[in-house]
């Protein structure tokens, strides 16, 4: 074990003592960090396993530490490799390499397991309120490229910020979500790198920057309405190895990213809980890079990135619905047009739908697609550019508390932009232990 994942384990663990409890369910955040029970996943508990509440430490004053996250481990097979994308296992998106017919490999995956800790800081005598939270996960790579890297998995930094609350307005500095990081599908093994993920629909990425949370309707409305808005560090791809130290193409200059985002959510007649959202997105890179060290690119010397998307989600007794539909233009950073770097305008979108058939027993049937411009990939990724991309998977998921598993079957159509198809299927056993 490298010394960070070491270090990494033992102040998790040495937390837990302090606690002195055992770890029970602690519930999820939504994707502007406020924890809600408006929308659970069909299949998935509340909060506190039934009412017990996370654990948490007090620490001298009024002010408290959550502890909270989960263990995550898949056991899979595969009939293609994804790993010239994202990876194979817990983060498989896209096939990159045919196998002959029945040629399968597998695995086992444990790298979404999540270790968090939550501040929550007391109120000032003017109605003030602070916070803060740390995220992270086992993607930040294996240790090294020998016999035995691969159980050693390297810890990564999710998401790190403060928050400063008053009345209905939150201020948040530190590495968090952009508002197009909307709806997330339901998976026992694809947690950190989601269904549908820079592949086949979803999209959206966490940056450094300052975010602004408004509610805009009371605590007693019928329809809650809230504002985001967020200013986010630049960031791009480019031919520098100056881009591993915040010299990325979007770098340049003061001009960061911008994004915003109305979300609307409530309950029916019937007492079904609803949401939806709406969110843009705006920026501009420098092709010139950093110190105009760069000629321009395809007779262009810089790129407005723009976007825009729909997403929400319908709970309807047994039944969930949910799901987005967006469009870019030239927004890789945000892993659109099949996470690809250029003036390439896509569309995509993803559904799910789940369905409670017992306490214990739920289903889901996911499908997402991405098409990018082909004459925008030919121009800037090259022939073997990724142009569309089709994702279809289900699952059966068995729920105990704070325990989950889940048996699930992805499949997945790739075509590059010189129409060479490229298909592959993954089978994955993936259970699920919330802290």
């Amino acid at each position: 074990m490298s010394p960070r994942t070491t270090l990494f384990v033992v102040l998790v663990a040495a937390a837990l003592v302090v606690a002195g409890t055992t770890p029970v369910l602690a519930q999820q955040d939504t994707p502007n960090g406020v924890t809600s029970a408006l929308l659970q996943p069909a299949g998935t508990t509340d909060a506190g396993g039934g009412g017990t509440p996370p654990i948490q430490v007090k620490l001298g004053g009024k002010e408290t530490l959550t502890i909270k996250g989960f263990l995550s481990a898949t056991y899979y097979a595969q009939d293609a490799s994804f790993d010239g994308g994202f990876g194979n296992g817990q983060n498989a998106q896209w096939p990159t390499a045919n196998y002959e017919s029945g040629k399968w490999f597998n695995g086992g995956d444990l790298r979404n397991t999540r270790l968090i800790l939550a501040f929550d800081g007391p109120e000032t005598a003017d109605g003030w309120k602070m916070g803060a939270y740390v995220e992270g996960d086992f993607f930040g790579g294996f240790n090294g490229a020998g016999a035995f890297s691969q159980q050693q998995a390297t810890p990564r930094l999710r998401l790190a910020f403060t928050d400063l609350t008053k009345g209905g307005t939150t201020l948040r500095i530190g590495q968090f979500w952009s508002p197009f990081f909307g709806e997330v599908p339901e998976s026992l093994s694809h947690i950190a790198f989601p269904l549908g993920y820079g592949s086949a629909g979803m999209l959206g990425w966490r940056f450094p920057g300052v975010f602004v949370y408004q509610k805009l309707t009371p605590k007693t409305a019928k329809t809650q309405i809230q504002l985001d808005l967020a200013v986010m560090e630049g960031s791009w791809n480019g031919p520098a190895s100056g881009e591993l130290n915040n010299q990325t193409f979007g770098n340049v200059g003061f001009r960061g990213q911008f994004d915003a985002k109305l979300n609307f959510s409530g309950k029916d007649g019937a007492g079904n809980a609803w949401r939806l959202y709406v969110a843009g997105h705006y920026d501009q890179k420098s092709l010139n890079g950093v110190g105009n060290a760069f000629p321009a690119q395809h007779g262009q010397t810089k790129l407005n990135g723009t976007g825009a998307e729909v997403g929400g989600a319908y709970k309807i007794g047994a039944f969930l619905i949910h799901g987005n539909l967006y469009t870019t233009k030239a927004d890789g950073q945000n892993f659109a047009a099949l996470t690809q770097f250029g003036d390439i305008k896509d569309t995509g979108g993803w559904l799910q739908l789940g369905y409670d058939f017992t306490k214990r027993w739920s289903g889901y049937l996911f499908y997402g697609t991405v098409n990018a411009n082909r004459n925008d990939v030919l121009e800037w990724v090259g022939a073997t550019g990724r142009q569309k991309n089709n994702q279809a998977v289900a699952m059966v998921e068995w729920s105990l508390g704070q325990y989950q598993l889940g048996l699930e079957w992805l499949h997945d159509e790739l075509t590059l932009a010189n129409n060479t198809k490229l298909k592959g299927n993954q089978i994955a056993l993936s259970t699920r232990f919330f802290l």
